[in-house]
């Protein structure tokens, strides 16, 4: 055989491999397009529970330094009703940002301790910076819950200063009981609670109207804790004050 017609059996051949190749690949089944990988869809950032109430925000804490408020709060005759004395073991619920537990740590004196209680971190941050631009060593922030203060027990005294309205949650009546049940628990035998609170009715410093709470609420929820009212007056024209004991207390002579 000749190089032309080695040539043409070489082509033949090539020409029955194609044909060979593209049956075969025929007989295939058809592989699935191509399709780029979907972006992961981001998690949802857990969100915390936030507490009930109406809160202070902490971006308004400015707004309890007013110059006057010394004046018409009378924080010396708030303390005297409530017995603070030198050496006293005290706490301060719904602290904020530290104006009444500055003047509580001031009159317990350096042997004396202030548990100064907060259910926001931030309130928290803000009083442990306070205390320490003040120097005061006897004072002691707590992180509480909405119906738990985690105070430890043996309180002379507890104050709840232009606070109460914010833990009287309306949806829930219980919540405040309970905390106020953990105050009770936490106080010594002649312990006292003050609360202090704004006078109902609009005008001057203090939440709108609505937002007040009546003296005579607070009585019943303090009731329903197991405590007992011993003391009430009014500072004019803002504030009023509440003083209770536990069950076995008695009013001073």
């Amino acid at each position: 055989m000749g190089l032309a017609g080695r040539v043409r059996q070489v082509g033949k051949t090539l020409v029955t491999l194609l044909v060979c190749f593209f049956a075969f690949a025929s007989s295939l089944p058809a592989l699935p397009a191509f399709q780029a990988p979907r972006p992961a869809t981001p998690a949802r950032p857990v969100q915390a529970a936030k507490p009930k109430g109406r809160l202070f925000r902490s971006q308004d804490l400015g707004l309890l330094e007013a110059p006057d408020r010394e004046e018409w709060q009378q924080p010396d005759q708030i303390l005297d009703a409530l017995g603070v004395a030198e050496g006293a073991v005290v706490a301060e619920l719904g602290a904020a940002g530290g104006w009444f537990t500055l003047r509580l740590a001031t009159r317990v004196g350096p042997n004396g301790l202030v548990y100064a209680e907060d259910i926001q971190p931030e309130m928290i941050e803000a009083i442990g910076r306070r205390m320490q631009s003040e120097n005061l060593a006897n004072v002691k922030p707590v992180l509480g819950t909405p119906s738990n203060p985690r105070l430890p027990s043996g309180l002379d005294a507890a104050l709840i200063s232009d606070a109460f309205h914010e833990m009287d949650v309306p949806e829930d009546p219980t919540l405040v009981v309970t905390l106020l049940k953990n105050i009770g628990r936490s106080l010594k035998p002649q312990g006292r609670l003050g609360i202090v609170d704004w006078t109902p009715g609009a005008g001057g410093p203090g939440p709108p109207a609505d937002q007040r709470v009546n003296p005579a609420a607070v009585i019943r929820a303090a009731s329903a804790a197991g405590l007992q009212l011993i003391l009430r007056e009014d500072f004019p024209p803002f504030v009023f004050l509440l003083v209770f004991g536990r069950a076995n207390a008695r009013s001073s002579p």
